[in-house]
């Protein structure tokens, strides 16, 4: 099995696997391109950085070899490049928040079934359908949130937290390999599959809930400053 970053690396060549793709470089570089225009461009090219880090970096190649760092893939994707993304790119107004928190719901949730998982480590064209449709409707998601009044943004981001830690949870307590993608590749590294798999849920769990907790304190205080100002 091969996929898009490269055969499963070992410990000791895995910091030289960089990703040097020309037509990711190039969709970096517009990307960048673009964020230099965004409102707040800061913010921008701190998203583009993140995603040269995860596609880029040696990180992408070591996703193929230990699901928990797979996790730690999606997570920048979802819940720091696409807040960051949104943030930059504010929307006017939030009208389908709901649909938006389902919609990215069940698309990070699809992509953990063991078949659909597989198939994109497997296949070019699923695994960047795989990449794409996670950061652009984790995007939709808060550039939704940010744009709702807060009572509705403040639960928009418990049930999103809610939800990431439940898939975490499920991963973590999981008692039987699930993803025949990482049969084998997680014991050069120490690993036996099951307990790679834990450490992904537990990466989802914790670390993983963190900006959907600052998301909400910061409404918080966004409106205790509000309220505190006209008091």
């Amino acid at each position: 099995m091969t996929s898009y970053c490269g055969a499963p690396p070992h410990p000791y060549d895995w910091l030289g696997r960089w990703n040097f793709d020309p037509l990711l470089l190039v969709a970096l570089a517009v990307a960048a391109a673009v964020a230099m225009r965004s409102p707040h461009p800061r913010l921008a090219l701190a998203s583009v950085a993140i995603l040269a880090v995860a596609f880029v970096s040696p990180l992408c190649a070591l996703t193929v070899a230990l699901f928990s760092v797979r996790a730690v893939h999606h997570v920048l994707l979802v819940a720091a490049a696409a807040p960051l993304a949104a943030l930059a790119f504010p929307g006017r107004g939030s009208r389908h928040l709901g649909i938006a928190f389902l919609i990215s719901t069940a698309t990070l949730w699809a992509w953990h079934l063991p078949s659909l998982y597989d198939r994109a480590l497997d296949d070019t064209a699923v695994y960047w359908l795989m990449q794409l449709s996670l950061l652009g409707t984790a995007t939709w998601f808060w550039r939704e949130l940010f744009a709702a009044p807060p009572v509705t943004a403040s639960m928009a981001a418990i049930l999103a937290m809610a939800q990431m830690g439940m898939l975490g949870a499920l991963l973590t307590f999981a008692r039987t390999p699930l993803y025949a993608s990482h049969a084998a590749s997680t014991l050069p590294w120490g690993l036996e599959q099951v307990a790679d798999q834990q450490l992904a849920g537990l990466v989802m769990w914790v670390p993983g809930v963190v900006p959907y907790a600052l998301a909400t304190a910061l409404i918080a205080r966004r409106v205790w400053i509000r309220a505190a100002g006209t008091a």
